[in-house]
């Protein structure tokens, strides 16, 4: 009987997110906008809590968020105190032609200061599209997101606008501040000009570089390459040669050049000479 392997993971990482607002801010309509993911919730108990799932392309990779809206009722505070446990990014969400779900901002910043301190949140506008109704202006919104530290965003779930990209951003934040962007490094595509210095420079000395039939600039680019990358000791022919030496080592750079000259025939004496050691008898 065949063992079945192990399935694949249609994702890299995996963050869970809390939309948390006042009443009738349209979280929703966020959810509702995107049509990807699934909306049911894992958990048997979902009264009060809205659940949709989507995956995000950050930087190439491959992002699965859970996204979780809680009711902006006080009933419900209880509710958000359990699920804030495990959130890894929050969504303050406000409805622009609304000042009074504005205002609350406030309180919902004590109840995550209390039960979710030190998590990520960014500060979300809601309904631009509703712009001709505005109570809240945006120079004000943005002044309390820089204020409380926060990244700012005015969406609009009916022309599907930003709200991709404050997902994107929260995410960003997010991995950066646990440390992802060091996975991310390793994997850095090499330009073509580094790949063939890399490749020139392995196996040329740095003394022999202006031997190479190449223009001067790429030269002069293959000595700086050379020596940024620590690359100017190359073995060739069983002796190692370096232009980082000290005085002493110059001296015994000086040695080996010279055992490496080749030694040249001795010559027949020449048929003129007049000493007697050099006769042939």
């Amino acid at each position: 009987m065949g063992t079945q392997g192990s399935p694949v993971k249609s994702y890299d990482y995996l963050l869970k997110f809390l939309l948390v607002g006042d009443s009738d801010v349209g979280k929703g309509e966020i959810l509702e906008s995107l049509q990807d993911g699934a909306s049911e919730s894992p958990y048997a108990y979902s009264n009060g809590i809205d659940y949709k799932t989507t995956t995000i392309l950050l930087d190439g990779r491959r992002v699965k968020l859970e996204l979780w809206d809680t009711s902006g009722q006080g009933r419900f505070c209880t509710i958000f105190r359990s699920y804030s446990r495990g959130a890894q990014g929050i969504l303050l969400v406000y409805d622009i032609t609304n000042r009074w779900s504005f205002d609350g901002i406030d309180r919902w910043m004590k109840e995550i200061d209390e039960h979710a301190p030190g998590v990520p949140r960014i500060l979300v506008g809601n309904r631009l599209h509703l712009a001709f109704k505005r109570q809240v202006p945006t120079e004000q919104a943005r002044a309390y997101a820089e204020k409380n530290c926060m990244t700012f965003f005015e969406v609009s779930p009916l022309c599907n606008f930003n709200v991709i990209e404050s997902f994107t951003e929260l995410s960003r934040i997010v991995l950066m501040r646990h440390g992802m962007e060091k996975i991310w490094r390793p994997n850095r595509v090499f330009s073509l000009q580094d790949l063939c210095c890399r490749a020139i420079v392995s196996c040329t000395p740095v003394h022999l570089i202006d031997k190479l039939p190449l223009p001067v600039t790429i030269k002069s680019h293959l000595k700086s390459f050379s020596m940024a990358n620590g690359m100017n000791a190359v073995m060739m022919h069983g002796r190692s040669y370096s232009l980082a030496s000290s005085g002493g080592g110059s001296s015994s750079k000086g040695n080996s050049l010279k055992r490496s000259k080749s030694i040249r025939p001795p010559q027949s004496p020449p048929q003129n000479c007049s000493r007697n050691n050099c006769k042939i008898s």
